[in-house]
């Protein structure tokens, strides 16, 4: 999808000190749970990543990775959200119009629209949209992730998280300024910082990515493909799921969609592929 003009969100990995003001800025603007201290238990996992994993009230978190390339051992911090594709499969399989390419390249979402099929986070090639069951009996489920604090980058503010970073690691702008910056840094970091894999990525990646990366170490390292690939399952399933969604017939019907939609939610569409 081509956007006549599009924002990104700038992270430079090099800077990042992995203090997680990022991850606390996300909950509290979104009012998501989990931020306020004593709220929710702390559980000890043995790992300096807290969370684990992206979930329905955590959009963004940062990863950590240990690398050695043989030259030099890097801790690689990343910062996990939403990408906001160029070409989002996300957008293409929701059936009800939750996702949508909005302003300025944004792939907003519309919580009140979602049908809870999972379909976003199945296809997804980063995994990312998550899904949180409301209601177990009834299959009722809403999906949730990132999307750029889309009610401040409307009004011309930046993101909670970029607003908040200590270390300066993010930035917000248009994503042509926001490219420049990264290959800038990347050249800077190859020449005088002694890192000579440094790369930028998300400038082309399934229609150029809404966030660009500054990464000291190849994409792999990350846990990130260098080229992804646009689900080719996702057709098919769109034939099949669409139609679903947009059927309106009585309670028999309903109650036979929301089965099939939570048994379907188990289901991982890169092992069908």
């Amino acid at each position: 999808c081509m956007m006549a003009e599009r924002l990104a969100m700038y992270i430079d990995t090099s800077k990042c000190m992995a203090a997680g003001v990022c991850q606390v800025a996300c909950k509290q603007w979104n009012d998501n749970r989990g931020y306020i201290p004593g709220e929710r238990e702390t559980v000890i996992t043995g790992t300096y990543e807290n969370p684990l994993s992206l979930d329905p009230q955590t959009w963004t978190r940062i990863r950590f990775v240990e690398y050695d390339d043989g030259q030099r051992f890097q801790w690689l911090f990343f910062k996990e959200g939403c990408m906001h594709c160029g070409e989002a499969v996300c957008v293409d399989v929701c059936p009800t119009g939750a996702l949508k390419y909005g302003p300025q390249g944004i792939i907003t979402f519309e919580r009140e629209l979602c049908n809870g099929c999972g379909s976003c986070g199945q296809f997804c090639p980063y995994g990312v949209p998550q899904l949180e069951v409301l209601d177990a009996l009834s299959g009722e489920a809403k999906s949730s992730k990132c999307f750029f604090c889309q009610d401040r980058t409307t009004n011309g503010l930046k993101p909670a998280c970029v607003k908040t970073c200590p270390a300066g690691a993010l930035d917000w702008g248009d994503r042509n300024e926001m490219v420049a910056k990264a290959d800038a840094r990347v050249q800077e970091l190859k020449s005088e910082r002694g890192f000579p894999g440094a790369n930028a990525y998300g400038k082309t990646q399934l229609g150029g990515l809404g966030r660009i990366y500054v990464l000291t170490a190849p994409a792999e390292a990350y846990g990130l493909a260098a080229d992804p690939k646009y689900p080719v399952t996702s057709t098919v399933w769109q034939k099949i799921l669409q139609p679903v969604g947009q059927i309106a017939f009585g309670a028999t019907v309903v109650g036979a969609i929301a089965a099939f939609l939570a048994a379907r939610r188990n289901v991982h569409m890169e092992e069908v592929e």
